[in-house]
């Protein structure tokens, strides 16, 4: 018999297809799973054995909502996903892409926004470009020594900047002429032809440019009309193929024309396909507490009615970091916008002392009404590093009623004239609620993401969103509370997410490709939670805001290698390329018989017994 690669021994094996788990051994040749055993695998001339008693292995799990276009150039290996089990990463997201789009563009595109530095967008773009169409770029990503597995949305503001010209992508008295709208349908139909899963567009207010050209108008995508998202829309419904959507949060009623949009007709004379969309975002917002509710019924409505809609979501607590007064979510409302529309630090503290501008954001701030994200509350907002050791561990609003009872806006004001970016705090937008998260996470028409990973470095991005899901799962099946199976919640973070996408990820059955993450649930505990800080060496050694435990994830394979072990990279992440493009509608998995090979289990022998699924 040909010796495998590696054979993982004894673990608690999950398929990705939310059946049930089982004791077994798992043999890897030639970058696929060779055979799932109930017996001890034959290890002679194995060169790995990995003794898994006790752990868990799973399908490396999806990632379906990332900003990693600008780092994977120049840095592939994409470490700080894969050391938590990550081992498919989506590209592209929020309308933005670095397909089509110069330098430049991508830096304004990218660097308020996403919170990038742009210089870095921009020499990164600059320095890496050599495409210049869809398929091009998944080639010239094809070169590079990738780590996990990649797919990628086209964004609908790169196909508007790269037509229009960021000027007139983002003026609304302009509308994209016949031959304009029929490029961006072409680019559109090129990328799907390359395998992209999709489109992301955006609809959200708050996204604002960088840059001086443009600065603070809104992204592209926000300027398009109906006749111009209708023409794209339907190619994607015709090729079955995913539009993801953030619309506009001020607007409600964009979300009910999202959500409509999905619905297919069946009728001979009026038949159309639903339309896949992807909606951003299933967030249990503390400002607005009872708009969930109406997310989770919205869902379930349309797809009685024949859409395939789901909301993205974050099962984890939203929480945001911010250094001073930079922070996206200040965008949402005009003193917010007119500080962050300021480059210049002695222009931003002329605005910040001036009367008018304090009285004009106390109004703001005291605006309880309307939809919007932030809670304007800054008795929440708990300040974490200060030169001025005497207000660490308080809020704005302790610190102002400590000087004289200032308004919380003015103590916020003065501190970060006083301190500028030194003064570091935090606050948790969404996801606050533990039992509502728990109900989202277990909804049909929900899915687990919106990491934001590589964005927002030094605000907001959630690399682990899959173990802390996990973590929940666990604790509430050992209180006897479950909510999800371990299965089904394995299920939610890797099957489920690759087969909605159409892509060749997220399983570990015999023949699928060899992409695995070994779990410790022993470590699935609060250090999940803990805040790190970690420079970016392409980024000039910028400090990303992390969580990490590497004790959770002993072990990681992409495509058969080991990628990261016992807390470490191993030597060829970032070397080889160990990833690849996944292209949507592509099935790779081959058909391959072993002896000693078992079918998935039809009991859990060993373990505990998982609770069943709900939802």
């Amino acid at each position: 018999m040909i010796p495998f690669d590696t054979v993982i021994r004894g673990a608690r094996w999950f398929d990705g297809t939310g059946a049930p788990s089982a004791v077994r051994d798992i043999g890897i040749r030639d970058g696929r799973v060779a055979a799932v055993s109930v017996g001890p695998l034959d290890t002679t001339d194995c060169p790995e054995v990995v003794e898994a008693g006790g752990r868990w292995v799973i399908p490396g799990m999806v990632d379906i909502h990332t900003h990693y276009d600008v780092e994977v150039l120049r840095g592939p290996d994409l470490t700080e996903s894969v050391r938590h089990g990550i081992t498919t990463i989506l590209l592209g997201s929020c309308s933005l892409s670095t397909v089509h789009v110069g330098a430049v563009d991508a830096g304004d595109l990218f660097g308020r926004v996403e919170a990038i530095p742009r210089q870095h967008v921009i020499e990164h773009v600059e320095a890496a470009k050599d495409w210049s169409s869809a398929d091009e770029y998944v080639t010239a990503l094809e070169r590079l020594a990738l780590g996990p597995n990649l797919a990628a949305f086209i964004g609908h503001s790169d196909l508007r900047t790269a037509t229009l010209g960021l000027d007139r992508a983002t003026r609304q008295e302009v509308r994209p002429t016949g031959s304009e709208q029929r490029r961006m349908e072409r680019m559109l139909t090129e990328a799907l032809d390359a395998g992209f899963v999709g489109m992301s567009a955006q609809q959200l207010l708050f996204d604002k440019l960088d840059g001086d050209l443009c600065r603070s108008r809104t992204l592209p995508s926000t300027y398009a009309k109906a006749r111009e998202m209708r023409g794209l829309r339907r190619i994607l419904r015709d090729r079955e193929r995913v539009i993801q959507a953030g619309p506009d949060a001020t607007h409600p009623q964009t979300i009910l024309y999202q959500a409509l949009h999905s619905i297919g007709l069946p009728s001979a004379r009026w038949g159309r396909k639903p339309l896949k969309t992807s909606l951003l975002s299933a967030a249990d917002i503390k400002a607005i507490p009872f708009v969930i509710h109406l997310m989770r019924g919205l869902a379930a409505t349309v797809n009685r009615l024949g859409a395939d809609f789901r909301w993205q979501h974050l099962p984890v607590p939203f929480e945001v970091y911010a250094d001073g007064i930079d922070l996206v979510i200040f965008e949402e409302f005009g003193a917010g916008a007119a500080a962050l529309h300021l480059q210049e630090k002695l222009a931003r503290d002329e605005l910040m002392r001036d009367p008018a501008y304090r009285a004009r954001y106390r109004k703001d701030y005291e605006s309880k009404y309307g939809p919007r994200v932030w809670h304007r509350d800054f008795f929440d907002a708990e300040i974490v590093a200060c030169p001025d050791p005497t207000v660490v561990g308080k809020s704005f609003g302790q610190v102002g009623q400590e000087r004289g009872g200032a308004h919380p806006v003015d103590a916020f004001l003065d501190l970060v004239l006083e301190h500028g970016t030194a003064i570091r705090w935090r606050t948790t937008i969404s996801g606050h609620r533990p039992h509502v998260l728990k109900k989202i996470a277990a909804e049909q028409g929900v899915q687990m993401g919106f990491s934001d990973a590589g964005a927002h470095l030094r605000n907001m991005a959630f690399y682990n969103f899959g173990l802390r899901l996990l973590k929940h799962v666990l604790d509430a099946e050992r209180a006897g509370t479950p909510f999800l199976s371990v299965e089904r919640a394995v299920h939610r973070l890797t099957g489920e997410l690759a087969d909605w996408y159409g892509i060749d990820a997220g399983h570990l059955r015999v023949g699928d490709r060899a992409d695995l993450v070994v779990i410790d649930p022993a470590h699935l505990d609060a250090t999940l939670e803990e805040y790190a800080e970690a420079p970016v060496e392409h980024y000039d050694g910028l400090s990303r805001m992390v969580n990490r435990n590497d004790a959770a994830v002993p072990l990681v394979m992409v495509g058969g290698t080991t990628v990261w072990r016992e807390g470490a990279a191993t030597d060829v992440l970032g070397v080889e390329r160990t990833g690849r493009f996944l292209r949507a509608g592509e099935e790779s998995r081959e058909q391959l018989t072993a002896t000693g090979v078992s079918p998935a289990p039809r009991s859990v022998p060993a373990g505990p017994r998982p609770a069943p699924a709900r939802g």
